[in-house]
Parts: C-alpha cells; structure tokens; sequence
C-alpha cells in the first residue's frame, strides 16, 4: 500500500498532463524541493520546444537532466549551497516579458532549500529560527508563514520579480489542505498571511529570536505580496499531485486484496503520540468487518523534549504500539512519502504483533523511547525500521492500521 501511495505521487505521473503550451519567447525552469529534480526530469522528456533553468533539491535526491540544472542543497536546516541556489534562481527570471514564460516546479521542502533572507538578517539568523521552529510542535502551516516573512523570495516574491513574465506553477502538495501558497512557502503565490500572524506564531511557541531577526519582525516593512496584487496577475498554480490521490491509490489496492479500506483523511494534523492513540481507540472498535484498513495522511509534529532519534512517523507508530498493547490482530505501518521521516535515513517503520514482545526481551523501555523521543532507535533495534532512500517526490505521511 505504501508502494502503492508513493507511486501515485511520482513526478513522472503528475507532470506530463499539466504542461502548459510553450511560449513565443523563452521558457525559464525553476524550483525547488524534495520533487524537483524528478519533476526537471519530466519536463525535459515531455517539453516542445526550447528551455533552460535551475532548480534546488536536498543532497541525495538529485535526478539526470541536460538542460535544467540541478542543485543540491541541506534540508531541512538550509545551507549556503540552499543561499547561492536561491540568488541564481532569483536572478534567472529577471528581464523576461510577457511573450516569455517562467515554468517553477514546487514541492515539499522548498522553504529550507530556497534561502533567500531579508534584507539585514543573515543565513545563521534564518537557521536559528528553523531550529527552534522544528522543535516547536508548530505546524508547517506556522512555520510557513515565519518563513515567508523573513525571506526576500517565499510569499509570492518570485513571481512577483518575474513580473510581466506569464508564471506558471505546478505544485505536489506536501500541506494539509493543498493550499498552494503554503507548500514551499509560495515562492510564486500570493500570501495572505501578515506580519502579526508571524508574530504571533513566534509568540505561541516562545521562539527565541536572534537580534536581527527580532528588529525584522517587529518593524514589518515589507509585506509580502497580497491576493490581488498587480504583478501577479499572470501567475497560476496547479496542484498536480497530493496525498488524497496517495491515498486513494493505497485503498484501491487494499480493496483488491479484500481488506475494506477506511479513510480516515488526507489532512490531519496534530501531536505524533496523541493522534496515534485516537488511532488505536479506531483500530479497537469492534463494530467493523474484518478485515479492515484504517488509512491516513496529512502531517503530525513532534514538540521534541528529549533527545533521542526519531521523525513524526516513528514517533507515531512507537506511540501506537503502546495503546495497542501488543494485540495480536493489528499490524501498522507509518512513513512519509518523501523517505526521509525527518532527518533520519528512514521513511519510517512498521509495527507487527509481536513489536512489544521483542522489545521486551531486547531489554528495551517503548515508554522511556517515548518519552526521549527516540523512536527511531527503538525500530532500529527490532529491525523494523522502514527504509527505502528518497524517493524524489513528497506527498507528506501515510499511515496504515491493518486488523485481521
């Protein structure tokens, strides 16, 4: 099923069929994230006619073009290969016209790799910030927006630069909701978010702010380009693959095999630990069919007060195998579809009847992993970890509790 949900989300499906017509003028490529090299790829081998660009990707998940760059970048902290990407990407799309035509290809982890900050902050006050904001619990919806208002690119910039330039945007979704304008932290899209809701996100989460950063936001000047703003007008996106679709492809083929699928849905957000026990109370209802699937997407966090290894997947899954109790009916698997739960080398893990069982005879506490948020060396040790290296596009998590 997980298989099943990645390949639904591959950039050799999504693209092709959401190609726009060539221009009369010059076509620029550009991108970011953990998709777009795979999605440069697909350009190459479908695109009529002449083209150039560049787009960045994390280390590992580079993909074989001649015509687009490639760039390499760290994620999700970013780093000066992530800060000289975004100048040329910015510098790309200057000096077209209306008969040119600016092709940016989006997708999950674009804000790190493209790291572009305002004016007066530096590349170490941006990756303090993430630091802090990835420790946080915030949801990527929060910390989005931050993002966008300490960069001189996210927030609808880019396409604001490439103005008169026609943008065309082609988008896998990573976010709950699939909003265009939070995925990557909207180069090419305009922001309704302000200053006051980064404040007050900053504020939620107590994130300590570098000087700098903190003279930025409390002075607000230079909002980011709102819904309606003239030299947007010829930018549009499309949302070319999500995990709805992800899933959908996973519950067809549990449906094939006769397992009854039940979505539970392709958005939800919350702490790791405590959608897994809501999770668990499902699995335990006894009300349904046998056998059944319990299916789900959407991005969890993880307020990290430990200091053990471990993703919002594992963290999950780990969490679950408690609730559940070691019941002999119920196997599970959580992992994200980029493969990297994280930034750890896995995509997440799988839990089986027996988990708790041989974690006990290893010696091992799942309440103490728990608690240091060390998950990932709680599979590790049982060999249950799930690792399959990037797999070049990036639909968010997908959770699956079978009961037989």
């Amino acid at each position: 099923m997980f298989d099943m949900a990645v390949g639904a989300a591959a950039a050799g499906t999504a693209v092709p069929r959401h190609l726009p017509a060539p221009p009369r003028g010059r076509t620029v490529v550009v991108g970011a994230g953990k998709a777009a090299a795979a999605m440069a790829a697909s350009v190459e081998a479908h695109w009529r006619g002449p083209l150039s660009g560049l787009v960045v990707t994390p280390y590992g998940h580079g993909a074989g073009t001649t015509r687009i760059e490639v760039i390499e970048a760290a994620h999700p902290v970013p780093d000066a290969a992530g800060a000289v990407a975004a100048q040329r990407i910015f510098a790309a799309i200057q000096g077209l016209d209306q008969n040119d035509l600016v092709l940016a290809l989006m997708s999950g982890g674009a804000s790190a790799l493209l790291a572009m900050p305002a004016p007066g902050l530096t590349l170490d006050d941006k990756r303090q910030v993430t630091r802090a904001l990835l420790r946080s619990g915030a949801a990527i919806s929060e910390m989005n927006c931050v993002r966008k208002h300490l960069s001189a690119i996210k927030g609808g910039r880019l396409a604001a630069a490439a103005a008169p330039a026609p943008v065309v945007t082609l988008v896998i979704s990573d976010v709950p909701g699939d909003d265009p304008a939070t995925v990557g932290s909207g180069p090419t899209v305009a922001d309704p978010t302000t200053f006051d809701d980064a404040r007050a996100i900053l504020a939620r989460y107590a994130i300590a702010l570098p000087p700098a950063v903190a003279r930025h936001m409390e002075k607000g000047a230079d909002e980011t380009p709102k819904p309606g703003d003239p030299r947007l007008k010829a930018a549009r996106a499309s949302i070319i693959a999500d995990a709805r679709g992800a899933l959908d492809a996973a519950a067809a083929f549990a449906q094939a095999q006769g397992v009854t699928p039940i979505v539970l849905g392709d958005d939800i957000e919350g702490e790791a630990r405590e959608v897994a026990a809501d999770h668990a109370r499902l699995a335990l209802n006894g009300s349904r069919a046998r056998p059944f699937v319990l299916i789900s997407g959407g991005e969890t966090t993880v307020t990290v007060r430990g200091n053990g290894r471990g993703g919002r997947n594992s963290e999950y899954l780990l969490a679950l195998a408690i609730a559940l109790g070691g019941r002999a009916d119920v196997h599970a698997l959580a992992a994200d579809t980029d493969g990297i739960d994280g930034v750890e080398s896995n995509a997440g893990a799988v839990m089986t009847p027996d988990s708790l069982a041989r974690a006990k005879a290893l010696g091992l506490d799942p309440e103490a992993h728990l608690a240091n948020n060390d998950a990932f060396g709680f599979f590790s040790v049982l060999g249950d970890l799930v690792t399959t290296g990037p797999t070049r596009t990036n639909v968010n998590d997908f959770r699956a509790i079978l009961v037989t």
